[in-house]
């Protein structure tokens, strides 16, 4: 697995354990529908320190989450990219169920994800997250699954080429854990990126706007 990191143009945290085994175990137990007929189940939370903005799942599981992992996820933030920490404004943590035969595709991630993040949940063995280092899928990179296992990074427009998918046998639970921001302007900014560019092609993406109508 960390052998081929060194073969990407961008960096990634992996961090195994990541949850606390009460948290885990939690999220584990969640009664939500884990088996889809094709492409993805998604339950959308949104939490900041003054409460929560959004929930779908236990209210007090989510404010547990955030209490126990925010501090380190903002620290693993400061190191890939110190300059976006100052934009933090809220946590996205959203549970998805892949189908064993969905595929989401090579994207780069929204521009208001500060840091993006992954934790494997379910089952023992499944497909990981796959990095490349442009839009054609050079330079594949796969991180493996793991229980409990998650992978960071920040994003950058046009560089941070990522995909997941399941492995044609078991249905794939994950949480995504993201440090969000409203402030577009100053990611482009600190990017060194077009905004007007970059944002017309966040909003005009099919796929990514596709999955943005299903968490929104």
């Amino acid at each position: 697995m960390e052998k081929n990191l060194e073969q990407l143009n961008y960096k990634l945290k992996i961090v195994d354990d990541f949850l606390n085994e009460s948290d885990f175990k939690r999220l584990c137990n969640l009664k939500i529908n884990k088996n889809v007929e094709k492409d993805f189940h998604v339950y959308h939370n949104e939490i900041n320190d003054k409460g929560i903005i959004k929930s779908v799942i236990d209210k007090e599981l989510l404010k547990d989450i955030h209490k126990n992992c925010h501090t380190k996820a903002l620290q693993i933030l400061n190191d890939i990219c110190p300059e976006k920490a100052d934009l933090y404004e809220y946590s996205d943590f959203t549970i998805i169920v892949t189908s064993k035969n969905s595929k989401f595709p090579i994207h780069d991630d929204t521009p208001n994800k500060l840091l993006s993040g992954v934790i494997y949940l379910s089952p023992e063995n499944n497909s990981g997250t796959i990095f490349y280092n442009n839009k054609k899928g050079q330079n594949k990179t796969e991180i493996d699954w793991k229980l409990n296992r998650a992978v960071f990074f920040s994003r950058k427009e046009r560089e941070t080429w990522h995909s997941y998918e399941g492995d044609k046998k078991n249905d794939r639970v994950a949480l995504v854990y993201n440090l969000m921001t409203t402030k577009i302007k100053k990611v482009f900014q600190i990017e060194n990126k077009n905004y007007f560019i970059g944002n017309l092609r966040w909003k005009l993406s099919p796929h990514i706007y596709k999955y943005l109508k299903i968490i929104i």
